[in-house]
């Protein structure tokens, strides 16, 4: 989708789901599936159903009920999935008029209005998992003089760690703009303490792919789940540790000369595209001093 085109820059969250958007999702779900086959709205709340029970499915829930977060919650598509699952939700939107509709079709969930960028208010340990489903990429703009981007998303990252249970999980299904865009929101996830990676389903597909950022707040270590359609699971699958962990085992050595630093980030690059130079025998050989 061409930037133009993306909801995100057309206008900021709270007025771009204003009343009118919001009664297009009101008017299409009180449609049957038979009388609006090809509407393009109807067709966005069954993607929208799919995309909630796959972040649900990498979550890996326990079979007992738990209480989760619902970041970016809308109408409540997402939290009737997490219903139809045995579970117990809050959702948390920046517009008042989709949480309307929420609340005129009944849902089973609490509901706040809140922009996400200050911070999740809850207590300390309140939620066993969160998902998100398309919200995540509206903390990059700058709707606001005084919004700062990197520091809207660290406030967002480190109030969720709080919130979140020691060993619980977080899986944010997100459409980045570009690779700049993905790489500081999993910076500030990491400053804020979370580890895991990104979960990409049918990575070779431009229609069908799918990314979903899964973050684990502390605990045991954990392992991330294969995304779908993937032939090889290490080539889509980019996994990120707490910073201080990855300094500690290089004590010793310069990082940025040790070989198995420069082919990893020469292994990066080239996944995002970049015209790298081939590797050799040479890289990463210490060179002689110059006098």
């Amino acid at each position: 989708m061409a930037s133009g085109g993306r909801p995100e820059r057309l206008a900021p969250p709270e007025i771009f789901y204003n009343e009118d958007e919001a009664k297009k999702y009101t008017s299409n779900m009180e449609v049957s599936w038979n009388s609006c086959l090809f509407c393009p709205h109807t067709r966005m709340i069954e993607i929208q159903s799919q995309l909630s029970e796959r972040a649900l499915e990498i979550l890996r829930l326990p079979d007992e009920p738990c209480y989760i977060l619902d970041v970016g919650c809308g109408s409540g598509l997402s939290g009737e999935t997490v219903t139809e699952q045995g579970h117990y939700w809050v959702g948390i939107d920046i517009s008042s008029h989709m949480l309307d509709v929420a609340v005129d079709r009944e849902v089973e969930g609490d509901l706040l209005l809140g922009d996400m960028g200050y911070g999740i208010p809850f207590k300390p340990g309140t939620f066993d998992g969160v998902i998100s489903i398309s919200a995540l990429q509206w903390l990059c703009n700058a709707d606001k003089k005084y919004h700062h981007p990197p520091k809207r998303i660290l406030k967002f990252f480190t109030s969720l760690y709080a919130a979140v249970t020691r060993g619980g999980k977080a899986v944010f299904q997100l459409y980045p703009e570009n690779s700049s865009q993905l790489e500081l929101i999993t910076q500030q996830a990491m400053k804020a303490g979370w580890t895991g990676g990104l979960v990409v389903d049918y990575p070779n597909s431009t229609k069908a792919k799918k990314m979903f950022l899964c973050l684990f707040a502390g605990g045991q270590p954990q392992q991330l789940p294969k995304g779908l359609g993937e032939e090889d699971a290490a080539s889509s699958r980019i996994s990120f540790t707490d910073k201080r962990e990855k300094m500690k085992s290089m004590r010793g050595k310069n990082p940025k000369t040790n070989r198995d630093w420069i082919l990893a980030k020469k292994e990066r690059r080239r996944r995002q595209g970049k015209e790298v130079r081939g590797d050799s025998k040479y890289t990463g050989r210490k060179r002689k001093d110059r006098f």
